[in-house]
C-alpha cells in the first residue's frame, strides 16, 4: 500500500488513525498548562521574570520583555511590560515601563512588586552593565504610571565576597523592616547567589535608607541541579515561618526551582535537595527550564507560583503559573483544578 505522507499530515491524528497507520510519539506533544502565555510585541513569543499583585480590583503582571530584533532599533534595551487578567490565566498587555534616568539608559527588567500603604512600590533592575547593574525603585498609585525614585540606583551591595551587582529584587516585609532580597555575584562574576538588605518599613526607600544586614550570601549554590547559580528570589509568609521560592542553575542549564524556609529572612534552610518544579521532558513546553519564579497570593487566599520556561534553549519564552498548596506550612505542586 502506498501512502501519500502529506495528505495523511493535512488530515491530522483522526485521519492518520482512520487509515490504520499509528503517529510517531513525537507528533504527540504533552499538553500546555492552562496558563502558556507572552508578548508577542518584539516580533516573538518572549516575557520573562513575573511578578503578580492585586491591585484595585484586578490582577497585574509585571515582567521582562527584550529588545527589539527585526528591525533592531539604536538604543533599544531590555523593558518592563505590564498585563492584566481577570483569572490569573489570561492575559492582556496594557503598558511598558521604558528607561527614563541616566543609570537605566541600557535597560530595565525583572521587577518585583508589593502594595504597601496603598501603593504599589516596584523594586527592578538596570541591564546591561555587567557587575554595576542595580537596584533602582518606583512607586505608583495606579499601578501603570510610575515615579522613579530620584536616588536611583538605591542598592548594590558591598563587600569581598561580591562582584557588587544586584538584580532580581524581592521586596517583602519582616517586621518593622522591609527586606531586599537579590542576587549578585561573586568577585569573578561566576557563581550567582543571594543576598539581603533592609530598610525601615515608614521609610521612602530611598538609597540612604537601605542598609546590607549580611556581609555575605544568605544562599549559594550547593546542591548539583543548582549549578553555580542561584537567583530570582520571591517570598511567601505562613505562620511564622518565610518560605523562598528561588531558581537554581543559569538559564536553560536547565533552570529549576527551589524552596527554603527562614524564620527571620537572613538564615535559610532548604527544603530538600531536589527542585520543587523542575523542568519538563523532552517534547514539554518547559523542556529547557522552569525558572525565575514569582509567588502570590491571590484574595481568596489561594497560592500562585508563577514562572518562565522554554522548550527551545530561550529562543522564546512563556510564563505559567501553579497552584500551591500547603501541609504544615510547607509547599507542595496542587494538581489543576
Amino acid at each position: 500500500m502506498h501512502l501519500r505522507l502529506p495528505s495523511l499530515v493535512a488530515l491530522g491524528g483522526l485521519a492518520l488513525a482512520a487509515a490504520g497507520v499509528i503517529a510517531p510519539r513525537a507528533l504527540a506533544l504533552p499538553p500546555l498548562p492552562s496558563m502558556h502565555w507572552a508578548d508577542t510585541t518584539r516580533g516573538r513569543p518572549f516575557a520573562k521574570d513575573p511578578s503578580v499583585i492585586w491591585f484595585k480590583d484586578r490582577y497585574l503582571l509585571y515582567y521582562s520583555v527584550p529588545p527589539w530584533q527585526k528591525p533592531q532599533r539604536p538604543g533599544d534595551g531590555w523593558r518592563i511590560g505590564l498585563a492584566t487578567s481577570p483569572d490569573l490565566t489570561e492575559w492582556k498587555k496594557i503598558a511598558e515601563l521604558g528607561p527614563e534616568q541616566p543609570c537605566e539608559a541600557r535597560g530595565v527588567c525583572a521587577p518585583g512588586a508589593i502594595v504597601l500603604g496603598g501603593r504599589v512600590h516596584l523594586f527592578y533592575q538596570t541591564y546591561g552593565n555587567g557587575p554595576k547593574d542595580a537596584i533602582c525603585h518606583a512607586w505608583s498609585d495606579d499601578g501603570v504610571a510610575f515615579t522613579r525614585d530620584p536616588s536611583n540606583p538605591v542598592f548594590a551591595p558591598t563587600g569581598a565576597w561580591t562582584a557588587g551587582r544586584a538584580i532580581d529584587a524581592e521586596a517583602f516585609p519582616v517586621g518593622d523592616r522591609l527586606l531586599l532580597f537579590f542576587a549578585t555575584r561573586d568577585p569573578a562574576m561566576k557563581i550567582q547567589m543571594l543576598g539581603v538588605a533592609g530598610a525601615p518599613l515608614a521609610s521612602d526607600f530611598s538609597r540612604r535608607t537601605w542598609q546590607q544586614l549580611v556581609d555575605g550570601p544568605v544562599l549559594q549554590p550547593e546542591l548539583p541541579w543548582e549549578r553555580a547559580c542561584i537567583e530570582a528570589p520571591t517570598i511567601v509568609r505562613r505562620g511564622d515561618d518565610l518560605v523562598m521560592f528561588y531558581a537554581g542553575g543559569y538559564n536553560n542549564e536547565p533552570q529549576q526551582i527551589g524552596a527554603a524556609t527562614s524564620r527571620d529572612g537572613l538564615t535559610w534552610t532548604r527544603l530538600s535537595a531536589e527542585p520543587f518544579l523542575a523542568h519538563g521532558g523532552p517534547d514539554s513546553w518547559n523542556a529547557s527550564e522552569s525558572g525565575h519564579p514569582g509567588v502570590f497570593v491571590d484574595p481568596a487566599g489561594r497560592t500562585h507560583l508563577f514562572y518562565q520556561g522554554n522548550r527551545d534553549h530561550g529562543a522564546t519564552w512563556y510564563l505559567s503559573r501553579v497552584e500551591i498548596g500547603w501541609k504544615e506550612n510547607r509547599p507542595l505542586v496542587l494538581a489543576p483544578r
